[in-house]
């Protein structure tokens, strides 16, 4: 729900999404299909009702009555530190949690996008070491009491 209201509403999501109209068609088709399934779920009704008031390109999509349910695709962004990530996807559903789907991302190794994926997490590890070496001792403040 998040993705389509990035790719509605955020003005940036052309720089973000190199494919952005064909992935928007495809989440109105996807909301199409789940609002079909669950007419009176309110958070999907309010999202619809968000959409069709604040997007024009959103109406007009809604407006061609597509119903599609993705289970498996491609998914494309582009990242401004590492470029075009192309990354397949897998949808399942969760039996559990009827109505409730994970949707999983990958890339396969040794290609562009598996690198540019260890990039940007070596790149998020680095950044959650410098926060840790930022936060302050408690030991050394006088926090606690050493024996």
């Amino acid at each position: 729900m998040n993705l389509a209201r990035y790719e509605f509403l955020n003005p940036g999501a052309a720089d973000f999404l190199p494919q952005l109209e064909r992935q928007a068609a495809g989440a109105v088709a996807l909301l199409r299909t789940e609002a079909g399934r669950d007419p009176y779920n309110r958070d999907l009704t309010d999202l619809i009702g968000e959409l069709s008031t604040r997007s024009e390109k959103f109406r007009t999509l809604w407006a061609a009555h597509d119903v599609r349910l993705h289970q498996t695709g491609i998914k494309y962004f582009h990242h401004p530190a590492v470029g075009e990530l192309t990354l397949p996807f897998e949808a399942m559903p969760i039996p559990t949690d009827p109505g409730l789907t994970l949707t999983a991302l990958s890339a396969k190794p040794g290609t562009p996008a598996h690198d540019s994926l260890k990039l940007l997490a070596s790149w998020a590890a680095t950044l959650d070491r410098d926060d840790e070496d930022e936060q302050p001792d408690t030991a050394a403040a006088g926090g606690e009491e050493s024996s």
